[in-house]
């Protein structure tokens, strides 16, 4: 939907979502070599490893607090009215995106930095998300049921269908549409986007569809499961506060329902999105697509070549998770269903998905909230200072310099090896409990191990490429 949006009209080509242009020249053979090897080390390290304590330790939770359930409502109307606010900015503030706060909150701050939060604190955006308020106001307008089971899904063997092609069509708009920061279109887009799914909220339920439909809601509740804090809930109609937990890193991911193949490719679909994203601004893809990268002339001169590769990393990356499962399965010889063992392992892929996020984000983050903060001072460029922060001064040289970019570059490959790292700790845990053997489980892993150390390599490589896009 939002790509068939973005199409009705021509644009001109803008950057990546807040690029910043400048090379990464890592010494590439150390960091692939390392990396690769400190994963497979760490497999090898897990294999010594009685799974018994592992297990117990995901299981580990401390009651923390209870957060009042009313703030719940609240904050779910004051979401609303920024983004109203936001796309009224879209529409009649600056059009540069560097001004304009919609395209720099939306892209910046919310689906940059907010998924980092989701992923190391815990759901934030369960108490924010701006589709709840208004929801249970129209609900109760309507008729509609409030409350609803823990497990609501969607009706048909729908899943998570809903939620992967919105998400396809999310990361079209972001990686392969020549102007996803143009402030008036994507006001438009996301304006539709909003009602839409208000409206299937409405028709499915709550919390069917943003478990399952509306995809950013879906990702940061998987996602959330990496994080510390745990919410518990009785279900959208209740009255009693939330209870807060914290947990280990990752230990949830390991007791997570069994998804099904809707639910792996919708996870698959978000790592091989932001894959994407750094690979189709390297010289090297540039190169093998007929571009010369010292004259890249724009997005609009590769729209159907990138789009071929968006879908196509996709492809590959589910084919070749669902062969190392398969191949595991086999090794191991024990006769758990694939679709289980796929559904189960498909939730190691989560630190990698945001240890990759964190990654192709961070620059974009410390330069770009610096933009932000000054553009919601003056959201309609009427030359207002609402917060005191409309003269401030950007300094986009954070991320230059021997000093920043050692630090930064270090900080970005130090994060994508821990997040195979948690992966292969998280996969190995989820593989005993699947086959209640530590030498099944342990020759299950051996294909996704394999994939891992690969993956590893291929990230580390990604940032040691020169960029030209």
């Amino acid at each position: 939907m939002l790509g068939g949006l973005a199409l009705l009209q021509a644009a001109p080509a803008f950057a990546h979502a807040g690029d910043s242009g400048f090379v990464l020249l890592l010494p590439t053979g150390y960091y692939l070599a390392g990396g690769a090897f400190a994963v497979a080390l760490s497999f090898a390290i897990l294999a010594a490893v009685p799974p018994g304590p592992l297990d117990r330790l995901a299981a580990w939770r401390m009651k923390l607090f209870s957060a009042p359930i009313e703030w719940r409502l609240l904050l779910s109307w004051i979401s609303c009215a920024v983004f109203l606010a936001l796309v009224a900015a879209g529409y009649w503030g600056s059009r540069d995106p560097l001004s304009n706060p919609l395209p720099l909150v939306f892209w910046t701050m919310l689906w940059g930095a907010l998924a980092i939060v989701e992923g190391l604190v815990g759901d934030v955006w369960f108490w924010i998300n701006p589709w709840y308020g208004p929801w249970r106001l129209l609900a109760a307008l309507t008729g509609r049921k409030i409350a609803e089971q823990t497990d609501a899904t969607l009706p048909g063997g729908l899943a998570y269908w809903p939620a992967a092609i919105l998400f396809l069509a999310f990361a079209w708009l972001e990686l392969v549409y020549p102007a996803p920061e143009d402030p008036g279109r994507l006001a438009t887009i996301l304006l539709v986007y909003y009602l839409a799914n208000l409206l299937a909220a409405l028709v499915f339920g709550y919390r069917a569809w943003m478990r399952h439909g509306e995809c950013l809601s879906a990702f940061f509740l998987m996602i959330s499961r990496l994080a510390l804090l745990v919410g518990r809930d009785a279900g959208e109609g209740q009255t009693r506060d939330r209870p807060i937990d914290c947990a280990l890193p990752g230990a949830r991911l390991a007791s997570a329902e069994t998804l099904p193949p809707s639910g792996v490719v919708f996870l698959l679909l978000a790592l091989s999105s932001v894959s994407f994203d750094g690979l189709s601004r390297t010289f090297a893809w540039l190169g093998f697509v007929g571009v010369n990268p010292l004259e890249f002339p724009g997005r609009s001169a590769v729209i159907g070549v990138n789009t071929a590769g968006l879908v196509g990393m996709a492809a590959a990356l589910i084919g070749v998770f669902l062969l190392a499962v398969w191949l595991g399965q086999r090794l191991s010889g024990d006769a758990i269903p694939f679709r289980r063992a796929t559904g189960a392992l498909a939730w190691s892929i989560i630190p990698i998905s945001l240890a990759y996020h964190i990654a192709h984000n961070l620059t974009e983050i410390l330069v770009n909230s610096q933009y932000a903060l000054a553009a919601i001072s003056d959201p309609l460029a009427k030359g207002w200072d609402l917060f005191g922060t409309a003269g401030l001064h950007v300094h986009a040289g954070i991320t230059a310099g021997y000093d920043s970019a050692w630090v930064i570059w270090n900080t970005q490959a130090a994060v994508i090896i821990a997040g195979h790292l948690l992966a292969v700790l998280v996969a190995h845990v989820v593989a005993w409990r699947l086959h209640g053997s530590g030498r099944k489980a342990l020759l299950s892993q051996v294909p996704l191990a394999l994939l891992m150390v690969f993956y590893t390599a291929f990230g580390l490589w990604l940032l040691a490429s020169p960029t030209g896009a």
